[in-house]
Parts: C-alpha cells; sequence; structure tokens
C-alpha cells in the first residue's frame, strides 16, 4: 500500500495518468462522434445530395478530429506546468516563422474549405490531376485521395492544387470513320444502326449522333457522343469501339487508313 501511495504521490506520475485518462477521453469523444456521423453518411439527406452529404461528413469528421488533437496537446502542456496561455501570448516572432513553415499547411486547409462550399468535386466524382484520373475516396482539411482509374493506386492531392484538378465528364465523342466512296445516306444510315446497338447498353444512359465532323484525307468522319458513369468510361469506349469495328465488318466495309502511293520510273 505504502509502495502504491509512494508511486501515485509522484506529481511526474499523477501528469502522466492524467495525461493518459485524457488521450483516451478525447479518443472516446472522437469515436462516439465518427459513429454517429457515419451512421448519418448511410442515410440520404434531404438537405444535401448523397454525394455533397458524405463530402461534408468526411470533412466535418477531419476537423474534429484535428480540433480534438490541437485541444488535447495544449491540455496536456497545461498539466505539465506549462502556461499555455502565456505561451501563446508571448510567441512573438516565432509565431512568424512558425506561420510561414505552415503557410502552404494553412492554403491546404482553406482551399478545402472551398471545395466543400463552392462544390468543386465531391466524393464519388471523378478527377484529373496531371496524369493521373480517379475517383474521389476522400476528401480531408489538407488533401483529396483519388483511385486511379487505370493502375487502382491511390493518390493524394493536395487541396491548394484545385486549381489544376479537372472534373472529368461522363461525356465520350467518338468518330466512326466511313470511306468516301460510300454515299451519306447509306453512311448515315449505318451510324444510326450503331447508335441503336449501343443504347442497349447498360452502362450508356444517352447516346445522340451529331453529324459529319472532319473531311480527311481517308476518310469522312461521323461523330457520336454518349453519355455514361465517368468512372466507366474506358471500359465503355471500349465496347463502343468493338461495336462499331463488328458493325462495319457486317457490312462488309474496311475502316479507311492512310495510305502512301510510290511512283517510280
Amino acid at each position: 500500500m505504502k509502495f502504491l501511495e509512494a508511486i501515485f504521490g509522484n506529481i511526474w506520475v499523477q501528469r502522466c495518468f492524467w495525461s493518459l485518462i485524457l488521450i483516451l477521453f478525447s479518443f472516446l469523444v472522437y469515436h462516439i462522434v465518427a459513429r454517429f456521423l457515419n451512421n448519418k453518411e448511410k442515410k440520404n439527406s434531404k438537405i444535401l445530395s448523397s454525394k455533397k452529404n458524405k463530402t461534408f461528413i468526411r470533412m466535418l469528421k477531419s476537423i474534429i478530429g484535428y480540433g480534438l488533437g490541437i485541444f488535447t496537446f495544449l491540455v496536456i502542456l497545461q498539466i505539465f506546468g506549462i502556461n499555455v496561455t502565456s505561451m501563446l501570448a508571448g510567441v512573438g516572432i516565432a509565431s512568424i516563422v512558425i506561420g510561414f513553415a505552415l503557410q502552404d499547411a494553412m492554403k491546404d486547409i482553406f482551399r478545402g474549405f472551398d471545395i466543400i462550399s463552392d462544390g468543386y468535386y465531391e466524393i464519388g466524382d471523378v478527377i484529373k490531376f496531371g496524369e493521373n484520373t480517379g475517383q474521389v475516396q476522400s476528401i480531408s482539411l489538407r488533401t483529396t485521395k483519388i483511385q486511379d482509374i487505370n493502375t487502382m493506386n491511390i493518390v493524394s492531392i493536395a487541396n491548394r492544387n484545385i486549381n489544376q484538378v479537372e472534373v472529368v465528364s461522363g461525356c465520350i465523342y467518338i468518330p466512326i470513320p466511313l470511306p468516301h466512296e460510300l454515299k451519306v445516306e447509306k453512311a448515315e444510315s449505318i451510324v444510326h444502326e450503331i447508335v441503336k446497338l449501343l443504347a442497349k447498353h447498360d452502362g450508356i444512359t444517352d447516346i445522340k449522333y451529331q453529324g459529319i465532323t472532319t473531311l480527311a484525307d481517308s476518310s469522312i468522319d461521323y461523330q457520336i457522343v454518349v453519355t455514361c458513369d465517368p468512372i466507366n468510361k474506358l471500359q465503355i469506349r471500349r465496347d463502343c469501339l468493338r461495336t462499331i469495328v463488328t458493325t462495319l465488318e457486317s457490312h462488309k466495309i474496311h475502316i479507311p487508313y492512310s495510305q502512301l502511293d510510290v511512283h517510280t520510273k
């Protein structure tokens, strides 16, 4: 008993004990709040769209996590006898140095709020950044994480780079090259046949024939536009090209290609 009294009578043991209690309490609070928000995320919101609701809730969890972490750290400093109020009031030049060191982090945070408030993109959207194109998996205070649709890798994008991000639409513009020798009326009837076949595709929400777009050297291009979920664009494009090729084969029409005539003496 005296041994325990001696241990818990030590001021440093007491400080470590209360610090540990505070950390566990903060984790418990965050877990309860996160669980509550996760349940809200699963339900449909009457105010926000499904994507916007999910984006806002995940951003809110990130804010709460950062807030609890900072609060816990400051209270622990107070427990160990550091006057936090005086420390914050007397940072002086150090605050300027820290401000310059953290300016990129602050840009990320402010840009994170811009992403949410302006609805620039949301969780589930497909965006392009540099050579990476992927679906948004999460948006936090500092970063946006996407899963690249080509490699399936997770890519982190600093929120301050929002001006370099493109939101990918679900439209695919596909030219159908047909030979000059083919009459326009016949060519367009084949294109309409292709449109009808592609309209039956489960992944295609809309498809339209736009007309002649290019008079190339070896072909006339008849363009169609296909609308689908952006995440499926690559596969839908492959399916469309296959349908185009098989339809032209059934009509015994060869896809034109550039040829070079060589004349010799």
